[in-house]
């Protein structure tokens, strides 16, 4: 199992303070929908495939790394054009689930999420 240090954020404010309060780590985000109280699953059903590949890869994060898995709300919420994860220069997230390295260009949206070789290489810069 990583070492990695894992995070739950359900806002961007509580993103921004997750990230300024790890800057001196390698942070990994994922974006994904907020889970439907009536079926316990993401609303999303990319995110819902997406899930166990990611769970299955946070093996690989790199020790002293931080994961930080990212509610961007319930669908109408996130279907909104301003919601604040469309908008917010540091993200700009345009679909989900999108997993990225947080302060690069690498990142990984919808379908490439449940590649299991994508979201490794992803993790260990293989």
């Amino acid at each position: 199992m990583s070492k990695a240090k894992q995070i739950g954020v359900n806002s961007l404010d509580e993103l921004m303070k997750a990230v300024d309060d790890n800057k001196e780590k390698l942070l990994f985000v994922l974006f994904t929908g907020a889970a439907d109280p009536a079926s316990g699953e993401s609303w999303c059903p990319d995110c819902v495939k997406a899930d166990p590949v990611i769970e299955r890869n946070l093996a690989h994060l790199p020790e002293d790394s931080v994961f930080v898995k990212c509610i961007v709300g319930d669908r109408p919420t996130w279907k909104d054009p301003q919601n604040e994860f469309r908008k917010h220069p540091k993200t700009l997230i345009k679909g989900i689930p999108t997993l990225l390295k947080w302060g690069t260009a690498e990142r990984l949206g919808d379908s490439q999420c449940a590649n299991d070789d994508l979201v490794k290489m992803l993790f260990t810069d293989e």
